[in-house]
């Protein structure tokens, strides 16, 4: 056997699993059966490893392992392991005791697992079909896990985040049905590293994801602040997911990578948060989210008032059709005065649209909360190929004396992949984080008149004609609400960084023919000061 497994051999499991479920249910339920059943593995195949250690250690008296044992952070019962499951996978009533068998882990990990189990169900008839081809679905399921290859241990598996790449396997398979469809969006962990490098967590701090999916995102915040010398880390965990499926997700994710105390709720965030103390919205020091983008009903607040006593929206209120601005004002209404900051991943519309949401982004520029904004690469997401945006928000810039704004365009760093782009480094070259405006990629820009203070061009005259010659004037129209373009402080300044143009650019990937609103976006539109030449275009 070999002494570690890759993540291709665990896909290549994964994808032969999923042929049991084929045809009859639908692919967005796939990944609910298939992880649930990786995470049994995962923990028996952990129990296992444990066990034989200790057997080692005591020499084999078994009352002295069992008692060490019981004092390991998780207990796995002997009828729920894998390896008991799969002996009685010839059973009739199988179904039924994988069912049994998850729900003791539960109740003997209640702290940590209570609840992760209740929306998936072995013995459903609507879902796996009557009881003779159900029980014959579930011995290929089983069979499918016991594969030698799929030996979890943690001597095998080394750094490997198994239920995270599980899950972005699952949802690049079927993300037409499944990704896209549940709004759910997997953050490529290398976006989820760029975001930790961005906000830079502390020991003692708090951090908060309210709309935190599988969790990656959260646990790669979690992890990059310093272990000590017992390998523990002062950090505390806060999460809010609205879709069960995924919650439950998150909370295995969260034990699997020892965030055992982490408090991880199932929630509506915009309608119904449930991270409160004392009647307000609980206070972090790092506010980290990827939520689902221009989120379409996503409340029925139509007056700022309406939100008491979170008062959330006091900037304005979002449209109903778009939620970004919803979760922005949420996640910076959470953050600690004077010390917290934002991280939030949200396509380029929230950069330029107009009404409510330009109302909103003048608020935040003027009350100096905007640090950064980073422009993406396109088709990064599962589920959507828009390009997406980074905004960092500091709360603590005024008390630094912080006026300036950083824009980087990193539209073309990134590496070219069948299904989707990567963000990456070419030639050596990195995304510039600090110091802004420092090296030769800078370029520091005081706008003088109040006209060129927008930090996004106005929308009148012709949108299309004269581009190279619009690249090189300044375009004044009023825009549709010239009120509502976002306006930069007196005395702010812009640094604008620019990605270098790649030596051989890449081919670009085929695709089919796009929908009338994908056209639409499309078309030109700036994401930065009219007063520069260039910066990302969508």
């Amino acid at each position: 056997m070999a002494d570690s497994v890759s993540q291709k051999e665990i896909n290549d499991v994964l994808w032969r699993a999923c042929d049991t479920f084929r045809g009859v249910i639908d692919a967005s339920q796939y990944k609910d059966y298939i992880l649930v059943m990786l995470f049994l593995k995962y923990l028996s195949d952990l129990w296992t490893d444990l066990k034989e250690d200790l057997e080692r250690k005591y020499k084999g008296d078994s009352q002295r392992v069992e008692r060490a044992l019981a004092r390991e952070r998780f207990v796995v019962p002997p009828h729920s392991h894998f390896d008991y499951l799969y002996a009685k996978r010839r059973e009739a009533n199988i179904g039924d005791l994988i069912n049994i068998g998850l729900a003791d882990i539960e109740d003997k990990n209640r702290g940590k697992l209570e609840g992760v189990f209740r929306n998936i169900d072995f013995n459903s008839e609507a879902n796996l079909g009557k009881p003779k081809d159900r029980n014959a679905r579930l011995v290929h399921l089983l069979e499918d896990f016991h594969d030698p290859r799929l030996d979890l241990r943690p001597s095998r598996i080394g750094g490997l985040d198994v239920i995270g790449n599980a899950y972005e396997f699952l949802i690049a398979n079927f993300a037409s049905d499944a990704g896209k469809k549940a709004g759910e969006f997997y953050t490529p962990p290398e976006v989820s590293e760029l975001l930790t490098r961005l906000l830079d967590p502390q020991p003692g701090n708090r951090i908060a994801d309210p709309a935190c999916g599988s969790g990656s995102l959260l646990i790669k915040m979690g992890q990059a602040v310093p272990a000590n010398n017992k390998g523990e880390r002062n950090v505390s965990l806060y999460a809010m997911e609205a879709n069960g499926a995924t919650w439950a997700l998150c909370k295995m994710n969260m034990f699997l990578h020892g965030f055992d105390q982490a408090r991880v709720e199932w929630c509506d965030t915009l309608r119904s948060p449930a991270l409160v103390e004392k009647d307000t919205l609980m206070k972090f020091d790092v506010v980290v989210a990827n939520p689902p983008f221009s989120l379409d009903k996503w409340g029925d607040i139509k007056d700022p008032k309406d939100d008491k006593p979170f008062n959330r929206f006091h900037r304005g209120v979002p449209p109903k059709s778009k939620g970004d601005f919803a979760f922005i004002s949420h996640m910076v209404e959470t953050t600690i005065a004077d010390t917290g900051k934002v991280g939030v991943i949200c396509p380029h519309g929230v950069l330029f649209r107009g009404g409510q949401e330009g109302v909103i982004r003048r608020k935040l520029i003027e009350e100096n909360l905007l640090d950064a904004v980073i422009g993406l690469p396109a088709n990064l997401f599962y589920g959507t190929g828009i390009p997406a945006a980074i905004l960092v928000f500091d709360r603590g810039r005024s008390a630094r004396k912080r006026k300036d704004i950083l824009f980087i365009d990193a539209s073309r760093e990134f590496a070219q992949e069948q299904r989707q782009n990567r963000p990456g480094v070419q030639d050596g070259r990195e995304i510039r984080l600090s110091g802004h405006g420092q090296g030769d990629r800078g370029e520091r820009v005081q706008p003088q008149h109040p006209a060129l203070r927008r930090h996004v061009r106005g929308r009148g005259g012709d949108r299309h004609q004269g581009r190279a010659e619009g690249n090189r004037r300044h375009r004044s129209g009023t825009g549709q609400d010239p009120q509502a373009d976002g306006v930069l402080p007196e005395g702010a300044w812009l640094w604008l960084v620019r990605s270098p143009p790649t030596r051989e650019p890449a081919p670009q990937r085929k695709r089919p023919l796009p929908s009338a609103p994908l056209e639409r976006s499309r078309r030109r539109s700036w994401a930065c000061p009219p007063t520069t030449t260039s910066c990302w275009r969508t």
